[in-house]
């Protein structure tokens, strides 16, 4: 290990991480590597807790649900609901049982209770209403956006009744087995083909409207409108491609999670640009500069992240630091990897210089082949399109 090196590394904390990026971004991404380990999640919040309180940071976005985070966002907003209730109903994905999202509603609600409504902190989902092995009916998305411009008194040609004959059972959109069946998928029906068309109308209606319709109602009516029809066009969209049986479908398929994502992430970033910036937490491969990459029953996908796809949108405004570890019981990484230099380090936990650490080095270390498979290993080659590394020593 030279001194180059370690002059590359600061203890983590999170002004060690903000002084790596210039300009101050908009999106500001913390990228973890695997999920369930809640060292990462840990970390974020004690990230989160020093954004607020000395960099002006307002919102966090997580890879949740959009639409159950709602939930989540109503009680650390005002205290609707209870705490458990959050848990329960706002995350997908398993992520409310963790311990450290807890603690961060937790935090959130404490803060906010001293704060007026314009300076409370948002929690928002980035993710789609979308599963491991299916997606989500669109029927809330669509009937949320119906209601809302009901309400507002613009004369719509479809009623409910015409919506629910369209959509028909919710477990036709579902059925697990679709991913890997696409016979069983009504996506590309005729009902699906004209709900389609009924979502993208909805949404030109909600941009046409939108000056008359957030006077008549409130800004953050208006936001939920645009999140549901945003949704619910996405979601048959997902189920659109879950019917080809095209040989590139289950590319389509991550590659359309991943526009939803940038889509979600474009937009929470405009609602926020006059309160502050915005942190978002997701895996790695969602939010870095690079495509993603997975083997897939007997495929190699590759499509362009979130991350990428919102890089492109505002440049330098996104900033990304990704997160890596070294043990894991006995899971060791090698001594010549990127985690196995990085494990001689003096520091725990520490936040890495991507230029300097690129300079420091005299050839590009081999990648990580992890034992655990759900661990995706830092790209080397990927230093120089990254803003910060944060590693951990042990996990």
């Amino acid at each position: 290990m030279t001194a180059t090196i370690r002059d590359a590394a600061r203890p983590f904390s999170g002004g060690a991480l903000t002084a790596l990026l210039s300009p101050a971004p908009r999106l500001l991404a913390l990228g973890e590597p695997t999920h369930g380990v809640e060292a990462f999640p840990e970390l974020r919040n004690e990230l989160f807790r020093h954004l607020v309180e000395h960099e002006g940071y307002r919102s966090i976005a997580i890879e949740s649900d959009c639409l159950a985070a709602l939930v989540a966002d109503a009680y650390v907003g005002d205290g609707t609901g209870t705490l458990d209730g959050a848990m329960d109903l706002g995350f997908s994905h398993g992520f409310g049982a963790s311990p450290a999202n807890r603690e961060l509603l937790r935090w959130m609600r404490a803060y906010n209770e001293r704060r007026p409504a314009p300076e409370r902190l948002r929690f928002y989902g980035c993710d789609a209403p979308l599963e491991m092995t299916g997606a989500a009916s669109p029927r809330e998305a669509l009937t949320r956006v119906h209601e809302y411009l009901t309400a507002a008194r613009l004369d719509l040609p479809w009623s409910p009744a015409d919506l629910d004959a369209l959509l028909g059972p919710d477990e036709r959109w579902t059925d697990p087995c679709t991913l890997m069946d696409p016979a069983r998928s009504v996506g590309r029906t005729p009902e699906a083909g004209r709900l389609r068309l009924i979502a993208d109308d909805l949404g030109v209606l909600l941009d046409a409207h939108a000056p008359d319709l957030t006077e008549a109602t409130s800004p953050d009516a208006f936001w939920r409108a645009s999140l549901h029809a945003r949704t619910a066009t996405g979601l048959l969209r997902y189920h659109a491609a879950l019917a080809d049986a095209a040989p590139g479908r289950l590319g389509a398929l991550v590659s359309l999670r991943d526009v939803l994502m940038a889509d979600h992430l474009d937009a929470v970033a405009r609602r926020e640009a006059r309160r502050g910036p915005t942190l978002v937490f997701a895996h790695n491969g969602h939010l870095q500069r690079d495509p993603s990459h997975m083997e897939f029953a007997g495929r190699r996908l590759r499509w362009w992240s979130a991350g990428a796809l919102v890089s492109a949108r505002l440049g330098d405004r996104y900033a990304f630091a990704a997160a890596a570890f070294g043990s894991r019981g006995a899971d060791v990484p090698g001594p010549d990897t990127l985690e196995g230099l990085l494990s001689a380090l003096p520091h725990d936990r520490c936040v890495v210089d991507p230029g300097r650490l690129a300079a420091a080095l005299d050839r590009t270390p081999p990648p990580r082949v992890p034992a655990d498979h759900t661990y995706a290993a830092f790209d080397p080659a990927a230093t120089g399109r990254t803003d910060a590394l944060v590693f951990v020593r042990e996990v």
